[in-house]
Parts: structure tokens; sequence; C-alpha cells
């Protein structure tokens, strides 16, 4: 962005479109296939569902500190999303506005996890312990991508999702050890929502297809169980013995808390097709 002086007392903003296009491009110069977009959907489709879940808190946290927090961690989220969804745009020629805001439920690939309501403060946490522990595991392997474009964006939001576990990981403690209120309301969350937890780690043709250039999700199960167990562990508590659910989301069949976000998320671009500010 330039700020000016030349059009009044505070100046004008102005953003950079081109800056803006090449970071959010890196040094790829090649479209994604089929095949590579399709998984870049399924990446962005997890970061821009749980940016929106999180944007909820603002306002509404605990702490006026939780409100920035999360929303911070929402606009990580956002920016991962917004990387791999343009990637993945590039190869039928859709932009990342096309694909956030005019696909409808069937044609999202996020996980069932992302998907789950935030609840209480607690549940929310226990989502994103989950989500960013895997998120972790997830783009520190994608660094090492046969595709460029993942690579790169994998490098920077890895940086990110470090911080976002970090965060999750004290609250899960300071949960966990506070009132008997508070660990009862953590594991309930916990309980709640690791039958999501398994889809996470399924290995289809896709992925086989892909080789080198995705991470197969079956590889990061024992790093992850052993990170969230060793948090848990802290306060003497474990993982909780849950069936894990159908899940599903990779395909195409959603929790039905899916369409009332995409509801809320889509509703102005839809009302207002093409518009400009």
């Amino acid at each position: 962005m330039t700020p000016t002086s030349d059009d009044g007392p505070h100046g004008t903003v102005e953003v950079d479109r081109a800056a803006l296009d090449e970071e959010l491009r890196g040094t790829r110069r090649r479209a994604a296939t089929a095949d590579v977009a399709e998984y870049a959907l399924r990446l962005g489709d997890d970061a821009l569902v749980l940016a929106q879940q999180l944007s909820r808190w603002i306002a509404h946290a605990p702490e006026l500190e939780e409100d920035v927090a999360l929303a911070n961690i929402a606009l990580d989220l956002l920016g991962h999303a917004r990387s791999l969804l343009r990637f993945a745009g590039s190869y039928d020629g859709r932009s990342e506005d096309d694909l956030a805001y005019f696909r409808g439920e069937p044609e999202f690939r996020s996980a069932w996890l992302f998907e789950q309501e935030n609840g209480d403060f607690a549940r929310t946490i226990a989502r994103q312990l989950i989500a960013s522990v895997y998120l972790f595991e997830l783009y520190t392997d994608l660094q090492a991508s046969e595709e460029p474009a993942l690579a790169e964006i994998a490098a920077k939001a890895v940086k990110e999702v470090d911080y976002h576990r970090d965060h999750a990981a004290q609250w899960t403690l300071r949960l966990a050890g506070g009132t008997d209120t508070s660990r009862r309301r953590l594991l309930r969350g916990l309980t709640d929502v690791w039958p999501y937890v398994d889809e996470l780690f399924r290995d289809d043709a896709l992925i086989d297809r892909l080789g080198g250039i995705a991470v197969r999700p079956s590889s990061l199960r024992e790093r992850f169980d052993d990170v969230v167990a060793g948090v848990l562990a802290e306060e003497e508590m474990s993982v909780p013995g849950v069936p894990p659910a159908a899940g599903g989301g990779r395909d195409g069949r959603h929790f039905p808390t899916l369409g009332f976000v995409l509801a809320e998320m889509q509703v102005l671009a839809r009302q207002h097709p093409g518009a400009t500010w």
C-alpha cells in the first residue's frame, strides 16, 4: 500500500494490485492440473471455512485480547485460502472469489472438522488444537512438494500455523488447569470434535495419483497423535475414546452446519455479483 498526501488532509491509500498479485502467486508460472487443483481446493476450503468460523468470535471472545488473537488467526487462514484457491482456479480460469462465493455446498472439499460449529469458547479451542496441530504437520511436509506453488504457500503458512498451534495449546492448558467448569467444558469440547479427526488422515486415489506433489495424510497421524497427547498429558488428560465419524467432505458430502456457514459467507457476493466499492 502506498500512502499519499495529495488528496486531502489524511491522504489516500492505494493498493498496489501488481504487488498483491505477485505475493499471492509467488514465483509460479504454470497453471495447476486437474488433480493438483483438486488438492489445492481441499486445503483452501479447510482454511476458508475455519477462517469464517473463527471470525464469528470477533467482539464475542471472553477477553478483548482474544478478539484480536482469533481475528488475526482467521486472517492468516484467509490468506492461506486465497493463495490456494487462486492456484486451484488457474486450472480452469476461475478466480479466488468465484471459488469462495459462487460454488454450491457439494462443490466444497473441506473436511468435517472445520465445519463444526464454534459452540462455547472451550469447544472452539478444542477444535483449534486439532486443526492447528494437523495443519502444522501438513504444511511442514508440503514445503517439500514437487509442485513449486504448493511448496511456496506451505513455507509461508507453516510459520503462521506454528503460532496458531501454540495459541491453542496454551488455552487448552489454561482451561484444563482452571476451574472445574472450564476443565469440564474443555473435555466436553474435545469429546464433541474428536470423531472428526480420523477423516483428516485418510488416503485416497487422488493422493496416490499426485505422488510427491501431495502430502500423504496417513503419514502425519503419528506425529499429530504425539503432539496432542503431549499437550493433554500436561494436565493429566487423554484423547477421548469415541468412534470416528463417517466424514465425506473431500467428496462433497458435508456436515449439516456447512450450509449455514456458506449462506452467511456468500450472501453479499451473490446478492450483488460483480459489485465494487
